[in-house]
């Protein structure tokens, strides 16, 4: 039986597994090849009428039980999946705001290890799709193979390595199949149009589309291609695709979802909490009411 897109096998599953467990949520120790369940990102965007909202925040930041509050806070005002950036000392991709978060985290003494233990304290009272933003020094630190396992244990979905070429990227998509982990690559305004191709032939999960040339930071205009090059993506891919980089309100949430299956927002809310820093409930709050707000461009 052949690998379905979108679907991983899941050994030793009763034959009742898939209506008891409809987003995908494996046992430990289930990975094998006997049935095949639905990853919770291809479950997320089964119905691609309905637009999704995902939410970018830095971990550890401002400190690990904080962070864990944030997710669950995103959760609680309808986030469809948490990107969970890993703090690095070289977030070359990021603006100011993602990199004073990252310098944040490492200054409180945040570990790469410990992404993992904020994906199994999610886990403790969430099932919504986990992704890690990282850089691949973190990922080779370890050992792919040890990373992505990790990754995979901790109840990660999806790795989105922000400086891996896809021409590169063969060790990482073959741990990331092996551990039934979708990856996820990005699509630049920048990228020619014969690279999209083989940009997406080795993504699974979604497309993330950088709707913008330069780094992460809050934006007050829309870009006027985006019709246009979510388009020229979907001519190459089945894969759902969510637009980032600039998306601050609940008009921009709408506009992109007028041709995107998902708005991805980092900035806006990862600046809150440096903005209500020192206060953890209140960056708690601030967070969980600025998700709720953006979210609402999606029913505007």
């Amino acid at each position: 039986m052949g690998q379905t897109a979108g679907l991983h096998p899941a050994e030793g599953c009763p034959p009742s597994w898939n209506e008891r467990n409809p987003l995908g949520i494996l046992p430990k120790g289930s990975l094998g090849s006997v049935s095949y369940i639905m990853s919770r990102i291809a479950k997320l965007f089964e119905d691609r009428s309905r637009k999704r909202f995902i939410a970018y925040i830095c971990g550890m930041d401002p400190d690990l039980p904080t962070s864990i509050d944030i997710c669950h806070a995103l959760v609680e005002a309808g986030t469809d999946l948490i990107e969970i950036g890993v703090p690095f000392s070289d977030p070359l991709a990021d603006g100011k705001t993602n990199q004073l978060a990252a310098e944040r985290a490492l200054a409180n003494g945040a570990k790469v290890d410990q992404v993992f233990e904020m994906a199994r304290a999610i886990r403790l009272k969430s099932q919504v799709p986990l992704v890690l933003y990282t850089y691949y020094n973190l990922v080779m630190s370890q050992g792919i193979d040890t990373y992505v396992s990790k990754a995979a244990e901790s109840g990660i979905d999806g790795i989105l390595t922000l400086d891996l070429p896809p021409e590169e990227s063969g060790d990482m998509v073959e741990a990331c199949q092996k551990h039934h982990i979708d990856n996820i690559f990005i699509v630049a305004p920048t990228t020619p149009d014969e690279r999209i191709p083989i940009i997406t032939r080795n993504a699974s999960g979604f497309i993330y589309y950088v709707s913008r040339e330069g780094v992460t930071g809050e934006r007050s205009d829309m870009v006027s291609d985006l019709k246009e090059r979510v388009a020229l993506i979907r001519s190459h891919t089945d894969l759902p695709i969510g637009v980032g980089f600039g998306i601050s309100s609940p008009e921009q949430v709408m506009a992109v979802s007028e041709y995107a299956d998902a708005a991805i927002v980092g900035s806006a809310l990862v600046r809150l909490v440096a903005d209500k820093g020192p206060d953890r409930q209140a960056i708690v709050s601030a967070i969980r009411d600025k998700a709720r707000h953006l979210i609402s461009g999606l029913s505007a």
